[in-house]
C-alpha cells in the first residue's frame, strides 16, 4: 500500500505586483520531483535549506497543489477537490516552531481544536484528547495555560494535537530542532511509538543525521528533485555522494571512516555501519588488528590562553511579571574576552532569560550585568545612562531570526542600525556589504524581501544586521538550529573567524556535539543558577555528573566509549587517551592508545 506517490511534480512560488495579476518573480521549488512512500513507513527527508523539502510536505498536506505532475496521497489525487477533506483529515503537520500552530489558551483546548473542527462528537472528543495527552506525557498539564509551557512541552503539545486527529500520515518539519537533547529524545521516542503501534506513516524532514539513521528509508532532495534514496546507512556509506549533497554523516559513521583511513581502508562496507552496534563491533575488531606501524597524527595541544573578563553577570535575579517563581536565582558568571562560551541546559532553565539581560533587553529583579570596555570603563546594564552605549558593544540575535526582520529589503534591514546612528550613506553601503559577506549572505539577494527567504537565509540576514554594528560581544540563541549540515559548518566557521578577529561569542545551544567541539567553555544552567562552568573536556569527562545536570553526552564520546569497552576486554588495563574534539582527533587518539598498549605489552 502506498501512502504518498509523487510523479514528476513541479511547483513554483510567485509574487505579484500591486498593479496587475502578472507575477513579478517566480521561484521554482519543485522541479520534476518523484517519490513513493509506503503506508506505515518511517522515512527521513533530507537536503539543503531551500531544496524543496517543506514545499513537498505542504503539498502532501494539501496546503498547496502541484503546478504540474500528479501527487496521490492515500490513493487520492491531491488536485481532486472532492477528496480534499479525505486527505486533510488523515494528514497531520507538526511545524518547526510550535508557537506557529498552538491555538488554544489551555492545553486540553488546544488538543481538542483539530478533532473538534473535524466534527468529532462528544464523548469521543474527550476520549481522544485524554488519550493524546497521556500518550505524550502531558495529561497532568491538561489545565495549564499553553503560554506557560517550555519549548519541549509545546512541541509535545503540537504532537498531541496531531495525534488527536488520528491521522494516517504524520509530517514532522524540523520539529526537534529547537529542543534540548532530553526533550528531543522523548519526542522521537513518542513518534517511534506512534509509528510502531499505530502503523502511522511518519515523514520526518530533518537536518539531524542521527535522526535519519533511525528511519526505514531516507530521501535526499536537491534543487526540487530527489537525488539520493535508500536505507540511511547505504547513503552514508557513499561518503563522497553524501557530502556532495550537503549531508553530514552521523558521528559514528564519521569516526568509522577516520579509523578505517588510519588502518589503510578507503571505503566501508554498508553492512558494517547499519547502526551504532554493528559499527562498534566492526571498529573494535579493526582496532585490535591495526598495524603497529601505521602513521598516526600527534596529539593536538590544548590552547588555553589567559583572558580578562569582558562581561560580568553579578548575582542576577529575574522573576517574570505575574509569576512568583525565579527564572534566574542569584546567577553569577564571568564571560572572558575573545572566547566562545556555550550556554546549555534543559528547556525552561533560564538560558534565553539570561542572554536577554546581557544587553539590557530585560531588566533584572536584582543584581547587574557589567561590560568592561577596552579602556577598562564599566557600563552597567541596570543603568539607563549606560544602556545605549552598552548595546553598541553587545549584539544579540534571537532564536527565531524572522522576528528581527522587518524592513522591505534585506539591504535596508542590515543597515537599519547604521541609519539610526546617522552613518554616512557611502560608508553605510560598504559596512552593509562587508557584514553580508561575513554572514555568508549572497550579495545578489540584498534587494530581496526578507519574507521571501528560506529559514537559513533569514538567519544569515539577521546575523549580518548584528555584525554590521561591529559588536565586541556577539550573543546568539541557537544560531545553527534549522540550518542544513553545510550551513551549520559555515555558521561555526564564521563564528571561529569572528573569534580570531577578537569578537567574544556567547551562544545558547542544545547541541552537545557542537558545544564540545567549538566552545572554549561551557556554562550549564540548572534551577536558575550557573551549576557548572568549565572546559568541554572537563564537563563531559564524568558522564554520570553530566547526566545528573540534565545534559546528554556528545555523540562522539558515547560511541567512542562503546568501542573502548568492547576493545578493552581483549586489552586488560589499557589506558585510553582523553577524547578528541573531532572524529579525526578521536580516531587518532584511539589508535595511538592501542599502538602504545601493544608496544608496552609486546602484543
Amino acid at each position: 500500500m502506498t501512502a504518498v506517490k509523487a510523479d514528476n511534480i513541479y511547483f513554483s512560488y510567485r509574487s505579484y505586483s500591486e498593479e496587475d495579476d502578472r507575477p513579478e518573480s517566480v521561484s521554482k521549488a519543485l522541479d520534476g520531483l518523484s517519490i513513493e512512500i509506503g503506508k506505515g513507513e518511517y522515512v527521513a527527508v533530507l537536503g539543503p535549506n531551500g531544496s524543496g523539502k517543506s514545499t513537498l510536505a505542504k503539498l502532501i498536506d494539501v496546503l498547496g497543489m502541484p503546478d504540474e505532475g500528479k501527487l496521490a496521497v492515500l490513493g487520492y489525487d491531491s488536485k481532486d477537490r472532492d477528496h480534499f477533506w479525505d486527505i486533510r483529515e488523515n494528514c497531520a503537520y507538526v511545524f518547526q516552531n510550535p508557537d506557529n500552530q498552538l491555538i488554544g489558551t489551555i492545553v486540553e483546548e488546544d488538543v481538542a481544536f483539530g478533532p473538534e473542527n473535524l466534527g468529532v462528537p462528544l464523548p469521543e472528543l474527550r476520549e481522544r484528547v485524554d488519550r493524546a495527552l497521556e500518550y505524550v506525557g502531558l495529561k497532568d498539564l491538561a489545565k495549564r495555560q499553553t503560554a506557560t509551557l517550555s519549548g519541549g512541552q509545546k512541541q509535545k503539545l503540537a504532537v498531541a494535537g496531531a495525534l488527536a486527529m488520528e491521522p494516517e500520515i504524520l509530517i514532522l518539519d524540523e520539529s526537534t530542532s529547537m529542543l534540548d537533547p532530553q526533550s528531543r529524545e522523548e519526542l522521537l521516542e513518542i513518534v517511534g511509538k506512534i509509528n510502531r503501534e499505530k502503523k502511522t506513516t511518519v515523514i520526518n524532514i530533518t537536518h539531524d543525521m542521527n535522526e535519519a539513521a533511525g528511519c526505514d528509508r531516507a530521501f535526499v532532495i536537491e534543487n526540487g528533485k530527489v537525488t539520493l534514496s535508500g536505507r540511511p546507512y547505504e547513503i552514508f556509506a557513499d561518503r563522497k555522494a553524501a557530502s556532495g549533497s550537503g549531508l553530514m554523516c552521523p558521528v559514528y559513521v564519521d569516526l568509522a571512516f577516520e579509523i578505517a583511513a588510519l588502518a589503510g581502508k578507503e571505503s566501508l562496507d554498508p553492512d558494517t555501519i547499519i547502526n551504532e552496534e554493528t559499527c562498534s563491533d566492526f571498529l573494535s575488531d579493526l582496532l585490535l588488528n591495526i598495524s603497529a606501524s601505521c602513521e598516526v597524527p600527534a596529539p593536538v595541544s590544548a590552547d588555553d590562553p589567559a583572558r580578562d573578563v569582558i562581561l560580568s553577570v553579578r548575582n542576577l535575579d529575574h522573576t517574570y511579571e505575574n509569576s512568583e517563581e525565579k527564572v534566574l536565582d542569584d546567577f553569577s558568571l564571568d564571560i572572558m574576552r575573545g572566547e566562545i562560551l556555550a550556554v546549555v541546559g534543559r528547556s525552561g532553565c533560564g538560558k534565553t532569560t539570561l542572554i536577554s539581560h546581557l544587553n539590557g533587553i530585560l531588566k533584572p529583579s536584582s543584581g547587574d550585568v557589567v561590560f568592561f570596555t577596552p579602556d577598562k570603563r564599566e557600563l552597567h546594564a541596570g543603568n539607563k545612562k549606560d544602556l545605549r552605549e552598552l548595546r553598541k558593544h553587545v549584539g544579540l540575535l534571537f532564536q527565531y531570526p524572522e522576528y528581527q526582520l522587518f524592513e522591505e529589503t534585506i539591504y535596508k534591514d542590515i543597515g537599519y542600525g547604521l541609519k539610526v546612528l546617522d552613518i554616512d550613506e557611502k560608508d553605510r553601503d560598504k559596512l552593509i556589504r562587508q557584514a553580508a559577506d561575513a554572514a555568508g549572505f549572497p550579495q545578489e539577494m540584498l534587494d530581496r524581501s526578507p519574507f521571501e527567504m528560506s529559514g537559513g537565509r533569514k538567519r544569515r540576514a539577521a546575523i549580518a544586521g548584528v555584525l554590521v554594528m561591529k559588536p565586541d560581544v556577539l550573543v546568539l540563541d541557537e544560531p545553527a538550529s534549522g540550518l542544513d549540515p553545510r550551513g551549520r559548518i559555515e555558521m561555526f566557521s564564521m563564528l571561529g573567524q569572528l573569534k580570531a578577529a577578537g569578537t567574544t561569542v556567547v551562544l545558547v545551544s542544545h547541541n552537545m556535539d557542537e558545544a564540545q567541539r567549538y566552545a572554549d567553555r561551557i556554562c550549564i544552567i540548572r534551577d536558575g543558577k550557573a551549576a557548572v562552568t568549565g572546559r568541554p573536556g572537563d564537563i563531559f569527562e564524568n558522564e554520570g555528573k553530566a547526566r545528573s545536570l540534565g545534559l546528554a553526552m556528545p555523540s562522539l564520546f558515547v560511541f567512542s566509549e562503546m568501542i573502548q569497552k568492547k576493545t578493552a576486554a581483549a586489552l586488560p588495563g589499557i589506558l585510553w587517551e582523553k577524547h578528541g574534539r573531532t572524529p579525526a582527533d578521536e580516531a587518532a587518539a584511539m589508535v595511538r592508545s592501542i599502538i602504545r598498549y601493544r608496544r608496552e605489552h609486546d602484543v
